[in-house]
This record gives structure tokens, C-alpha cells and sequence, in this order.
């Protein structure tokens, strides 16, 4: 096996749009690659120092979209352009942002599914960044999205992960077997 140095290549890495609002009202959606599930009912996310720190510091609330392939330019262009800088960021990505049922942040409705969340708490915060725990207080999920079960169907959404090793995005495949069940082959 050939050696690497230590490299943040955990992998799949998820595309991560968060949606906040600012002081104002105004919707702002930000790319986070390094995030994942805490338990059953949080999410962890690693933030630098950016427009979703300062809205999440004035309002705790926020959503959290998957990126896919029709929405990956958009997503990334919210990773590469702060919302600091660039007052008509939103607009140039063309989403449609409502506000969400259950927290005060915006959902965009080019997504299939997002996790409505409120930070729980904030972690080595400082002028550089946090790691946030956030409660998942709800999830949405557009009904086309739906499988069969009433579920969503995670294949029909057309999700990208990261590759942080040749920092390109990789659309998820198809389903390869049942998880807690195609193991019980070897007992």
C-alpha cells in the first residue's frame, strides 16, 4: 500500500448546502463538505469563519440541504463566493427559498430533502470558526422523491459526494445490497 500523509479524505464526504437568514431576513446558503451524523437526532458540521457563522450567531437556526447533480454548480458556486462579498449570491444561483415550517432559515426548493435544524451547541468556537451540534428538529422531503414505502428514496435524488483527493464531486450510485441483513450470511 502506498502512504499519504494525513489528509481530511474521509470518504464519501457529503455536499452540505445550510441555509440561513442574515440579521435582515435575507436567505444565504453556504457549501460544508465536512459534516456528518452525531446520533440518531443531531448532525455535526465543522464551520470556518463565514456569512452562515455571523447569521447563525444572530439566529441559531438553520437548514441543511443535499447538493445533487442538477444542483452542483450552484453549490458550488455558494462554496467559492462569500456571502460577505457578494450581496446578489443567492440570486445567481437561481434557488427558490422559502421559509421553513419549523425553524427560522430558509429551505430551497430545488433540493429533494432538508433537515431542518437548530444549533444545540458550539465547539473550540472561535474568531476562525466552530464545530457545531445541531439538532435535527424536522425533515422535509419533496413527495417526488418518495419511494413505494412512503420513504425517501435516496437513489431517485441523484446525490454527489466530495472527493477530496481530486476535489471533484461523484454522483451516488445505485443501491448494492441490505444493510443489517446481507451479512447475516456469514453467521
Amino acid at each position: 500500500m502506498k502512504s499519504f500523509k494525513s489528509n481530511p479524505w474521509i470518504l464519501p464526504q457529503p455536499v452540505l448546502i445550510i441555509g440561513t437568514y442574515d440579521k435582515d431576513g435575507k436567505a444565504n446558503a453556504m457549501n460544508a463538505a465536512w459534516g456528518g451524523q452525531w446520533d440518531m437526532h443531531e448532525i455535526f458540521i465543522s464551520l470556518g469563519s463565514h456569512q452562515t457563522t455571523d447569521n447563525l450567531a444572530e439566529n441559531p437556526e438553520f437548514t441543511v440541504t443535499f447538493a445533487t447533480v442538477g444542483t452542483m454548480v450552484a453549490a458550488d458556486y455558494v462554496g467559492i463566493v462569500s456571502g460577505r462579498n457578494t450581496p446578489d449570491k443567492m440570486e445567481k444561483t437561481g434557488w427558490t427559498a422559502e421559509k421553513a415550517p419549523n425553524v427560522n432559515a430558509p429551505v430551497f426548493k430545488e433540493f429533494p430533502m432538508a433537515l431542518e435544524c437548530r444549533v444545540k451547541q458550539k465547539i473550540d468556537e472561535s474568531d476562525t470558526g466552530c464545530y457545531l451540534i445541531a439538532e435535527i428538529v424536522n425533515i422535509l422531503c419533496d413527495e417526488k422523491y418518495l419511494a413505494e414505502d412512503g420513504k425517501p428514496d435516496v437513489e431517485k435524488m441523484d446525490l454527489i459526494t466530495y472527493d477530496p483527493v481530486h476535489h471533484t464531486y461523484i454522483q451516488l450510485g445505485k443501491t448494492v445490497g441490505k444493510a443489517f441483513a446481507d451479512g447475516k450470511q456469514l453467521k
